[in-house]
Order: C-alpha cells, then sequence, then structure tokens
C-alpha cells in the first residue's frame, strides 16, 4: 500500500480515551553490523507502563499492544528493511498497522497519544518522492522509478544496433545519415516509454543521464509537458549499477527541493503580504486547514522548531471553533505539528516539509497556500 494512504487512513482516526501507540523505528544496523532498536523498545515501554495508574484499562490496553509489538519486531522485520513505523491501539477496534521501508527513519521514537502520531510518517513521503530517471546510450536505454528508497519500477528498451561489417559497401555520408536516423529513432521510443510510465505513475520530477550524443536528441524529442518536469541532465554510463543511479540521482532530488524550498517559501511570503491566498501563522493556518481552505501546507522540517503563543492559538481556537476546538496540548510543539499534518490530511492538503528552519521562523515555522478565502 503507498505510504499517502496509509497517511491518510491515520489522519482520519478519531481520538481515543485509550493509548494509542506511534512506534517509528531505525533498522539500519549499528557499526557491528547488529539492530540496536529491541533494547530501546523494552527501556521506553517499561518506563511508560509506570506513567499508568495500576489496574486502570488504559495500562491493560498499553501492555497488551506492547506485548503485541514486541512480538511482532521478533519474527516479521524484513531484512532488507531500514525503517518502520507502526501504530497500534487495542481497544481501537483492535487497530495494529505496521509499514516497513528500504528508506530509514532518522532516530527511533514512541509516542502514546489519543491518536497516531502522523509527523514522521509524513517526512519520510516527502522526504523519499516518487520520480523518474531515463538512463541511454544511442542504443540501450534503462528507467527507473525510484521512491521509498528503492527501486519502484523499472524498464528497459533495447533499439537496432549499427554493424559495420554489414554496411561495409557503403559511402561514409550514406553512413552516417543511417546511424543518426538509428539514434533518432532510438530517442523517439525511450521517450515515448518514458512518457507512459510518468503517466501511469503520475510523477511530478524527472531526471535525464546518458551521453553527449545521445542526450541532445532526447530532450529534441520532449513533449513540453513532459520537459517541464526534468529537474536535472546528469553524465552517467548506461551500465552504472542500479544503487550507484538511485543515490546519485537522489543527490539532485535533495538538492532540487534545496532550491525549490526557498522559491515556494518566498512566493507564499509574497502572496500573504499581498492579501492574496495565502496564510501563516500556526493559529491561523490550523483554522484554515479546518475550514478546508489550504491546498498546501508548508512546514518546518523540525517539529520542536514551531515557535509560537500557545495562549493565542488556544484563543483563536476557541473563537472559530468554538465547542469544535480541538483538545490538545498547545504547549507541546510536536502536537501542534501533529494536528497540522492530522487537518492537512484530512482535507487533502499536499504536506511539504521545508527543511532550512530559517526560512519560515518568522512566522512560526508553518503557512499555507490557500484554495479559498473565507471573508
Amino acid at each position: 500500500m503507498a505510504l499517502i494512504d496509509v497517511l491518510d487512513r491515520l489522519a482520519a482516526i478519531e481520538p481515543t480515551e485509550f493509548p494509542f501507540i506511534s512506534l517509528y523505528l531505525n533498522l539500519q544496523p549499528d557499526e557491528t553490523g547488529r539492530d540496536n532498536y529491541s533494547a530501546f523498545i523494552r527501556k521506553e515501554f517499561s518506563e511508560r507502563a509506570k506513567t499508568f495508574e495500576a489496574g486502570w484499562a488504559q495500562k491493560k490496553s498499553f501492555e497488551r499492544d506492547a506485548e503485541r509489538i514486541m512480538a511482532y519486531l521478533d519474527t516479521e522485520v524484513q531484512p532488507q528493511a531500514n525503517g518502520l513505523a507502526l501504530f497500534a491501539c487495542s481497544d481501537a477496534d483492535d487497530f495494529f498497522e505496521v509499514v516497513q521501508f528500504e528508506s530509514p527513519i532518522d532516530n527511533h521514537r514512541l509516542y502514546v497519544y489519543p491518536q497516531p502520531y502522523l509527523y514522521p510518517l509524513a517526512r519520510v513521503i516527502d522526504q523519499y518522492p516518487r520520480y523518474a530517471v531515463l538512463l541511454t546510450d544511442t542504443n540501450y536505454a534503462r528507467i527507473f522509478v525510484f521512491g521509498r528508497g528503492r527501486t519502484l519500477n523499472q524498464k528497459e528498451i533495447e533499439s537496432d544496433n549499427m554493424n559495420r561489417t554489414s554496411v561495409g559497401g557503403w559511402s561514409q555520408m550514406r553512413y552516417q545519415r543511417h546511424v543518426d536516423n538509428l539514434y533518432l529513432h532510438h530517442a523517439k521510443d525511450v521517450v515515448e516509454a518514458l512518457e507512459r510510465v510518468v503517466r501511469q505513475d503520475d510523477l511530478q520530477h524527472i531526471i535525464l543521464a546518458g551521453n553527449d550524443v545521445i542526450m541532445p536528441l532526447v530532450k529534441d524529442q520532449l513533449p513540453k509537458a513532459l520537459a517541464d518536469k526534468v529537474i536535472d541532465v546528469m553524465s552517467l554510463d548506461v551500465q552504472t549499477p542500479d544503487h550507484a543511479v538511485y543515490d546519485a540521482t537522489l543527490a539532485k532530488m535533495r538538492e532540487y527541493d534545496a532550491q525549490s524550498d526557498a522559491e515556494r517559501v518566498a512566493r507564499l511570503l509574497d502572496e500573504y503580504r499581498a492579501g492574496g491566498l495565502a496564510v501563516v501563522s500556526v493559529p491561523n493556518t490550523l483554522r484554515a486547514l479546518e475550514s478546508g481552505q489550504v491546498d498546501e501546507l508548508f512546514i518546518t522540517g523540525t517539529a520542536q522548531a514551531l515557535d509560537y503563543d500557545p495562549a493565542k492559538t488556544e484563543r483563536v481556537l476557541t473563537i472559530y471553533e468554538g465547542e469544535n476546538a480541538p483538545d490538545l496540548d498547545l504547549s507541546d510543539p510536536r502536537v501542534v505539528a501533529n494536528e497540522l499534518i492530522r487537518r492537512a490530511r484530512a482535507t487533502d492538503a499536499k504536506v511539504t516539509f521545508i527543511e532550512d528552519p530559517t526560512l519560515l521562523q518568522d512566522v512560526e515555522g508553518v503557512g499555507g497556500v490557500l484554495r479559498f478565502r473565507i471573508t
């Protein structure tokens, strides 16, 4: 199941009076080659269990979930997984959902809240987007779809190759024209295949890679809709190993994201200053999300970097939402960050994390582009 679908299902879960466990684990082995999450889990479960009064239904629910989680981790972790997100609440219709992925989680984290804690999962989706790579030479091409830290799809295309021994009597000019035609047909074939992949997978970003002979032909054949999605053109050998293609292109994606983050925040602030379709600050963005106004949420890449006035936020939400205002610990930026993510996905708003905390620091770490404005 796509991670965004998991995120949306979790965002729709209503608060429960029982503890809802959200567990994030970095499954990468340590310097000795061993997993190091077991000690973390045992320690955290033991300490969190002490916070519940003995005999309470909430404590029993927590202990049932902790036992089930430990059993799962003992037998079900996949060897290729580098990250894991697990959500459990036995008294919420026995809810238990696990996602394992090849992209790593930064650190082990355990959250026990009335609802699933979504911020780290949304971060993984934003940090490891799906994108296409076309790697080609003059007669052979590989098309990759990367996402979630791994290869999601791969296609190979091989065109006719010029055999010099079969054209020994040709003039040099005629031979060159034939070679040029073969190269052109190959470029057309790979662009058509790339277009199908991008359309089928609904991809927004493309990286081209190849040699100096084929790249000009490929770029000439790109329709405008496809050319607009190209973020970089690289020089890579067509036989480059898959993992090296991924590492090199992911680095380019990160560079592109850093540059586009600054541009998008600048446009957001310009729109807000002009009184247009934009909102900033924690209370106003929360309110706009609740009204379904936000089309794209921009939020700082570190939850603790949200810098806002909890009392003012509570007043604004109470004024505009009345009895519907959420019963949240607004003094905890992690809780507020989670509520921003939850409201965004509940209204199908895109979530974009801004990695440079200075870009949004003057507007409390959050803002949004609006679909419409309520007067």
